[in-house]
């Protein structure tokens, strides 16, 4: 009986944390953490097909696909030009491999999800702090999204 009152509490805590990093995060930083909130949910959801929680499976996809909504919405597609036309294009193919993996109980499209998320988010990670600082995204989404 007190595993679910511990639980809970290591859960409440997880979230004012992640809350309070939101709040100081840099937007560098909000992007880092949609896409590792996006990843997370996607492999949730790849266990839950795995187990057979279509109820599970069908939460975490809605989650990463608003996550993914908020990455794509945060886009600056005046100042990012190309790159922001190809990552909304790839955010766009992200969602409809998730509505396909919803319908079909796909493990593989929610594969393919999680390894473009990762390859964007190595690219991410890698800028260079010089670059890190330069505007080009409307953060406010992304931290509504979060």
């Amino acid at each position: 009986m007190t595993y679910g009152k511990k639980r809970s509490g290591v859960a409440q805590y997880g979230k004012v944390a992640a809350e309070s990093e939101v709040a100081y995060a840099s937007p560098h930083r909000l992007v880092q953490m949609l896409m590792e909130g996006a990843l997370e949910k996607v492999a949730t959801a790849k266990g839950c097909i795995e187990r057979n929680d279509l109820e599970g499976k069908s939460r975490q996809i809605t989650w990463a696909m608003s996550i993914i909504n908020g990455l794509r919405t945060s886009l600056d597609m005046d100042a990012g030009g190309a790159i922001a036309v190809n990552l909304d294009d790839l955010y766009a193919y992200m969602t409809r491999r998730l509505i396909d993996a919803t319908a079909h109980n796909d493990a593989n499209a929610l594969s393919e999800v999680i390894d473009l998320l990762l390859e964007i988010k190595g690219a991410w990670d890698a800028m260079p702090e010089s670059v890190r600082s330069v505007g080009g995204t409307k953060y406010a989404a992304a931290k509504e999204a979060i």
